[in-house]
């Protein structure tokens, strides 16, 4: 199930993110988290299941009605398991009303979700 970002899961986001190729570097991955903590337009959730084990990063564009989904990212031991779809799918149950785009580093994985 997807849930809001809390600063308790900084850690467990921080790693999950980490996983994005664009956010190996640690001062890249701390302005990451800072903008979403700080911005209104950007929003986490995490996917949770018994455990914490996914990652979603989003953009919302309300000139578009478009939620743009920035990072994706799923624990490695948890991978090719469908997580990441799931995550997707759930995204766009909870905005049904909104258009699901995708960035450069999201794109190719998005376009498998059928949702856009």
């Amino acid at each position: 199930m997807l849930i809001r970002y809390k600063k308790t899961f900084e850690k467990i986001a921080m790693g999950l993110l980490s996983f994005m190729p664009n956010e190996k570097d640690l001062r890249k991955l701390q302005q990451t988290m800072k903008e979403y903590e700080a911005e209104e337009s950007r929003q986490l959730f995490l996917w949770k299941e018994e455990d914490i084990i996914g990652l979603l990063g989003i953009v919302y564009h309300t000139d578009r009605n478009a939620i743009e989904i920035q990072h994706i990212s799923v624990n490695p031991s948890h991978r090719f398991q469908g997580v990441g779809k799931r995550m997707v799918k759930a995204l766009k149950e909870m905005y049904p009303d909104k258009e699901i785009i995708s960035n450069d580093d999201t794109a190719a994985f998005i376009q498998k979700c059928d949702v856009c």
